[in-house]
């Protein structure tokens, strides 16, 4: 049995404070709107490593696949296979160079690119545990 619980709370936390961050007052001083802005790419890496690892054990542990790789991305690749990603690919290779580049991100624009993702990751990401887990997202 696989447990989802880790996923489902980060992607819930994940959702939650992006939604704070699109109805951010933007008369707020900078910092805190910088704040948040860092929080949502903090619970996007948080939740990005929780899935992908869930995605591992479920190609294992439900679809029975016995060589299954040890990151990400060839992992999206045999899930895209699989049938099991809701839109293509190469979004879900495009969030795994985000997730990358985020950590490694000094200058503010690598985290301007990942929260323009956020809306797409966050739908994506619902749908995928949907499939995976067999319920319905809150």
């Amino acid at each position: 049995m696989i447990d989802y619980d880790k996923f489902k709370q980060s992607l819930t936390l994940l959702e939650s404070q992006y939604h704070h961050l699109q109805t951010l007052d933007d008369t707020l001083p900078a910092w805190l709107q910088e704040a948040v802005s860092e929080s949502v790419i903090q619970r996007f890496e948080t939740c990005y490593d929780c899935m992908w690892k869930v995605l591992k054990r479920y190609l294992k542990n439900s679809l029975g696949l016995p060589d299954v790789p040890n990151s990400p991305k060839p992992l999206f690749r045999i899930a895209n296979e699989n049938r099991l990603l809701p839109s293509d690919v190469t979004q879900w290779l495009i969030y795994a160079d985000s997730r990358i580049d985020t950590s490694h991100d000094y200058d503010g624009e690598k985290a301007k690119s990942a929260l323009d993702l956020m809306g797409a990751f966050i739908k994506d990401a619902v749908a995928l545990y949907e499939t995976m887990s067999g319920e319905s997202w809150l």
